[in-house]
């Protein structure tokens, strides 16, 4: 036999070695670039194939979002309204969560300005992704919040106002309210100075922000005049422009008609009301003045106080929650809940409040979470007892869970004293 020539054997071994090191160089490519092969295909059937799952819901936690005034006039309602909600989160995550889920809350920006509200809540829904939106602040914001809402069907929950447009008859599927409308506390005023003050209803002015949070305060000291029989458009009206304290024409008016003045009710945020009782006391105007919860009654107090003890008389807030102060067993809970070096305030225990009822409802939707899981377990919480002093609940025709009313005098050390209303 014939042996093979020693040429042909050695090119045999070389192709044999060159074609086992082209095969390690191809895997080790292969192996590197897997990966981002595999995100560029992961990117494009992500832009081809319908959204995979429930928008903010994962295993392990639920993305919640609020679009809040955290600078400006204003920053104080959204820092307040904040910390409450993220107590109450944080409670419900230190005892497991929701069905094994933590809650996250995303917080962003929006001034209590209605301009850039509209790109805050696209950044929470459509970037952050969030679940639900829970615990804005603000009316004239809300006009903005809701409609996108309603288009994108994400639940709208416990927002800080008591503005008419979130209460429409029948409700609006994604909206849902904890506290009683502007129209309900200011109505509580007006039945309060009548009944209690003994001042003619006609002798009632009104001071209050230009636009639609100051229309809705108007319409329930409106309707109770009309009950009284008073109209409503006799009475005296004063207003100011959104995110200032710029009282001077309130005050110039109000001192050319003081003759007709025994009392003020105010629709309006913590510093122009300052501002207003202050320049009211000061041009020799010491009439009652009363204040719809939205005020941030905890920042009006620190504010007429630190201007001097004369300013804080005669001052009555409605509220929509009890005495963060009480020692009733919720309250205490919640007081505990807050981080160390918060205050107890009003705003901060509705936060809570807020936090807790959307939690409740969570549960209640079940593991397998989507939206109308969500809306149908808030229709579906009656008679809910979370130790507040009213009882809370929804259904198919009602989104509003509470319409209890509590009124608060404040004290010449800035605490506030509870009295009744009627």
């Amino acid at each position: 036999m014939r042996r093979p020539p020693r040429r042909s054997v050695t090119g045999l071994v070389a192709l044999g070695v060159g074609g086992a090191v082209a095969l390690a160089i191809f895997t080790i490519v292969f192996v590197l670039l897997s990966p981002q092969v595999q995100k560029a295909d992961d990117a494009v059937q992500g832009l081809l194939a319908p959204e995979r799952g429930v928008r903010g819901v994962t295993d392990r936690e639920i993305v919640l979002g609020m679009a809040s005034a955290f600078t400006g006039a204003n920053r104080e309602l959204g820092r307040s309204m904040r910390a409450g909600v993220e107590a109450a989160l944080a409670a419900v995550n230190a005892s497991g969560g929701v069905h094994g889920r933590k809650l996250r809350l995303v917080a962003v920006d929006d001034g209590y300005e209605p301009s850039r509200t509209g790109p805050a809540m696209r950044q929470l829904v459509e970037q952050d992704r969030v679940f639900a939106v829970v615990g804005n602040v603000g009316t004239p914001t809300a006009a903005v919040s809701i409609p996108y809402c309603l288009e994108r069907k994400v639940v709208f929950f416990g927002a800080f106002t008591g503005g008419d447009l979130l209460r429409r008859q029948p409700p609006d599927r994604y909206v849902f309210n904890f506290r009683p409308s502007y129209s309900e506390e200011t109505s509580a005023a007006i039945r309060w100075l009548v009944r209690v003050r003994r001042i003619a209803p006609e002798r009632i002015a009104v001071f209050s922000q230009d636009d639609e949070f100051g229309e809705s305060g108007f319409r329930g000291v409106a309707a109770q005049l009309r009950a009284l029989g008073v109209d409503p458009a006799r009475a005296v009206r004063v207003r100011y422009r959104r995110n200032t304290a710029d009282v001077a024409d309130a005050i110039a008016t109000l001192r050319t008609r003081a003759h007709e003045v025994d009392a003020v009710v105010m629709v309006a945020t913590y510093r122009a009301a300052a501002a207003f009782i202050r320049k009211a006391r000061d041009a020799g105007l010491g009439v009652p003045a009363t204040s719809v919860s939205a005020v941030d009654a905890s920042a009006l107090a620190e504010d007429l106080v630190a201007s001097g003890a004369r300013y804080a008389k005669d001052v009555m807030v409605t509220q929509v929650v009890p005495l963060p102060t009480s020692r009733s067993a919720a309250v205490r809970r919640f007081q505990e809940a807050l981080e160390a070096g918060e205050r107890p305030g009003f705003v901060t225990l509705e936060g809570w409040i807020v936090g807790n009822l959307l939690a409740e409802a969570l549960r209640r939707a079940g593991q397998d979470l989507d939206t109308e899981k969500l809306v149908a377990a808030l229709e579906g919480i009656r008679d809910l007892d979370l130790g507040v002093g009213a009882r809370l609940g929804f259904s198919p025709t009602e989104h509003q869970a509470s319409h209890k009313v509590w009124g608060t005098a404040l004290q010449p050390d800035g605490s506030y004293r509870q009295i009744d209303l009627e």
